[in-house]
């Protein structure tokens, strides 16, 4: 699944809606966000930093490469290379599943960890949707539950306002364990039939202690376009 860490958010929503026309049996759609804080998990992971992506899906499969590229600072670049496959429940819901592998070519030896998941998601109705989602790093030997939930409300013909919410909790089997929780809002703006833009904030949370950064308010800007 994409990681949003929180980015978590509409703007990958935003981004899927571009897709392609309904008699195309796949969409291409592509993400350019501009994030003043890379936030992964209520983990503050570097400053300003773009986080291009791509994502094939035909039917029920997609499959795609998300990347954090910081701007500032000697942190790492990193890439995500993930896919999935989804099964309905019903007209609104469906059950998701598949695996991220987390690719850091700059550190030692090309770190990497790989990360199934599984989760179901889907529309309540009037506007509202939500997620819960299991994931568990086999080489850190790490459990993330999550909890999303998202409100749309369209503004014009072009536009549309979310607002977002995640709660999380991170359960490593070397202890460590976390919980975390974010909130956004993003306005989007629909440019062509293929393309639209988007400007949100986001704050982000964990009860982590220690001496971590645990509070975050971040900016988020970017354009999607789909075919």
């Amino acid at each position: 699944m994409k990681k949003i860490a929180a980015i978590i958010l509409a703007a990958a929503v935003w981004g899927a809606n571009l897709s392609a026309q309904e008699d195309s049996s796949y969409s291409i759609t592509m993400d350019f966000p501009y994030v003043t804080e890379y936030v992964f998990r209520g983990v503050g992971l570097a400053e300003d930093s773009i986080q291009p992506s791509i994502e094939y899906a035909t039917g029920d499969f997609y499959a795609g490469v998300w990347s954090s590229n910081p701007v500032v600072g000697s942190i790492e670049n990193e890439f995500d290379f993930y896919l999935g496959y989804g099964w309905a429940l019903n007209d609104t819901w469906a059950v998701d599943a598949g695996g991220t592998y987390y690719y850091y070519p700059e550190l030692p030896s090309g770190s990497s960890t790989f990360e199934p998941f599984v989760g179901v998601a889907g529309d309540f109705g009037g506007g509202f949707s939500g997620s819960g989602y299991f994931y568990h790093d086999l080489d850190l030997e790490a459990s993330t539950f999550q909890f999303d939930l998202a409100y749309s409300v369209e503004m014009s013909d072009t536009s549309s306002l979310d607002i977002g919410g995640n709660f999380g909790f991170v359960s490593a089997d070397g202890g460590g364990d976390y919980n975390y929780y974010g909130l956004t809002a993003t306005l989007n703006y629909t440019l062509n039939d293929v393309a639209g833009s988007y400007l949100g904030i986001a704050y982000a949370d964990n009860d982590i202690g220690a001496g971590t950064e645990d509070e975050f308010i971040y900016f988020i800007a970017g354009l999607s376009i789909g075919f």
